[in-house]
């Protein structure tokens, strides 16, 4: 009999001073402006970060000598509410669709200039028991940083 393992999904929340439609567009669209560069999986220096904004587009890098690194595609596409994306990295952070994770990205409006951004990043239990928990830890530690990154854009 195979055991199952399962690892808990990694859950962030941010309350946001901008209306949902803006958020929703600073985070996927503006993705490039806010995403930090030191937060590279392709050749270093990073050049741009970019999401295509529609169901089935890549989000990827795009460094400084041309290479592209797809960090995974749009799953479910439902502006301004939501997206879900494939984490497309292993645990040693390269690029790996064999091991995808899923970051889903909620917006809810809390007013007409304020939003509650909820962020999960599931399925680890994908890479197997021990890299799965690797990854878990890093993203656990790693999306605080990132999401007020993506506050101070979407407040600017």
């Amino acid at each position: 009999m195979t055991r199952s393992v399962s690892i808990a999904p990694v859950r962030k929340s941010i309350a946001v001073k901008a209306p949902q439609a803006h958020a929703f567009e600073v985070f996927t669209s503006g993705l490039g402006r806010w995403w930090p560069r030191k937060a590279t999986i392709g050749n270093p220096p990073l050049k741009m970060v970019v999401m295509e904004t529609r169901l089935g587009g890549r989000w990827y890098e795009e460094c400084e000598d041309g290479s592209q690194t797809n960090v995974g595609r749009i799953l479910v596409w439902e502006p301004p509410q939501r997206f879900v994306v494939s984490w497309d990295i292993n645990s040693q952070w390269k690029p790996d669709t064999m091991v995808s994770s899923e970051v889903e990205v909620r917006f809810i409006a809390d007013g007409p200039d304020a939003t509650l951004v909820e962020l999960e990043h599931r399925n680890f239990e994908r890479m197997g028991a021990e890299a799965g928990a690797s990854m878990r830890k890093d993203v656990e530690g790693g999306w605080p940083g990132i999401l007020e990154d993506f506050r101070h854009e979407a407040e600017a």
